[in-house]
């Protein structure tokens, strides 16, 4: 999906996007008060690497896993047939009742693979409880979300425990004794010390996004969680890393657990990386240009501040397009409304800072926008890593003054 450079409409806005003059700018200005990623343009400038199409053959088609009918029948509803090579290696291991270690990039279809096995499991045996622990709380409600679908026509009950939501609703659901909690960290925690939730009780746990966990300082809250559940138990480690604190965690908790590790492109190995070069023009304008383009059909634009970026989603809202913003001024109702409108097409674009674009997961998104430049280069990396996602192709264009 190569980007075509081509004129922008309008006298004042007929600069091309353009690769040229590698030397100079693009870093940020030495009088600026926010501290931007300092970068040589060249480092944003790259084709994504040709994808092997066909290059893993499934074992297993899914109708082989010995998984409950009910998750079966929703599967096939589903349109799924072969499973990832992720999904294909490790739901045997989980349905064996085998620890695991899993090493893939978001995007792989690791939230199958665990809920698929968990879901028989629960089914099963209405007494099994499983604790899923996330780093978001976007990450969470897209894990509840995927696996209502799979346990319709069962009896499995799901319940959200995520902060920047009502507390007493989630004690109140934690009441009904379900058989799947889902949240993070923090406000796990906070229900384990009010009593709410008995850990005691769960026999089964998911780390997922674990060196996201611990990059976000979660550490501690995990050990907590985890001393409290029983000795002997069901521990599934997900990560798309395997840093040394991370492998630190693994071993406190899981039991000769297989090692299952998915060799796969980078999330940015699928994005062409571009630049723009603003030289002076409004950047809004520059924005609107590429906006109306074809083939701009789901976009994430990133910005450095929530006042910006809300800022920015009013104006583009006033040239016609229709366009939401995420950032942690807004609730997570209204946080929860911007991603699901942009996720069923109902907005074409999505701003976000990029605290708040922490898990998001969303399909097909087609461009990121970098219309400020991040801090590092490693959120860079994570900005494009929403497109280009499931080995789909995708684009990143970065402004550059």
């Amino acid at each position: 999906m190569s980007f075509q450079r081509r004129n922008f409409g309008g006298s004042n806005r007929n600069r091309p996007v353009s690769r040229g003059n590698f030397g100079g700018g693009g870093g940020g200005r030495g009088g600026n008060k926010i501290r931007y990623m300092h970068v040589d343009p060249r480092m944003l400038i790259k084709e994504a690497t040709p994808r092997v199409e066909g290059s893993y053959t499934p074992v297993h088609q899914f109708v082989d896993f010995p998984l409950d009918p009910i998750v079966q029948k929703n599967i096939v509803i589903k349109g799924y047939t072969a499973p990832s090579p992720i999904q294909d290696k490790t739901i045997p291991e989980i349905l064996a009742g085998r620890d695991v270690i899993g090493l893939a990039n978001t995007g792989t279809g690791k939230t199958a693979a665990f809920m698929f096995p968990l879901l028989t499991k629960v089914i099963a045996n209405s007494n099994e409880r499983v604790l899923i622990i996330t780093p978001t709380r976007e990450l969470a409600i897209q894990i509840v979300d995927e696996g209502l679908y799979f346990s319709r026509g069962s009896r499995v009950y799901f319940s959200l425990v995520i902060g920047g939501a009502s507390m007493g609703k989630q004690m109140n659901e934690l009441r009904r004794g379900p058989q799947m909690v889902v949240g993070t960290p923090g406000r796990l925690k906070d229900m384990m010390e009010r009593g709410m939730l008995k850990l005691d009780q769960y026999q089964t746990i998911v780390l997922d996004e674990v060196d996201r966990m611990l990059d976000m300082g979660f550490v501690r809250d995990i050990r907590t969680l985890i001393d409290r559940m029983p000795k002997v138990k069901h521990s599934l480690f997900f990560s798309a890393t395997m840093s040394r604190e991370a492998r630190a965690v693994a071993n406190e908790f899981l039991v000769n657990p297989i090692t299952i590790e998915i060799e796969s492109q980078r999330a940015s190995d699928n994005v062409n990386q571009d630049v723009v070069y603003v030289q002076g023009r409004n950047k809004v304008d520059v924005l609107h240009d590429l906006l109306v383009m074809p083939g701009f059909d789901k976009v994430l634009v990133f910005g450095r501040t929530k006042h910006g970026m809300e800022k920015l989603s009013e104006m583009l809202n006033e040239r016609g397009f229709k366009s939401t913003a995420i950032h942690g001024n807004k609730s997570q109702s209204q946080r929860q409304r911007a991603l699901r409108d942009f996720e069923t097409n109902q907005v074409q674009i999505l701003l976000a800072t990029d605290v708040a674009s922490r898990g998001l997961d969303i399909d097909d998104v087609t461009h990121v926008i970098n219309y400020e430049l991040p801090e590092t280069y490693e959120d860079y990396i994570h900005r494009i890593g929403r497109t280009g996602r499931a080995e789909k192709g995708g684009m990143a264009l970065t402004f550059i003054d």
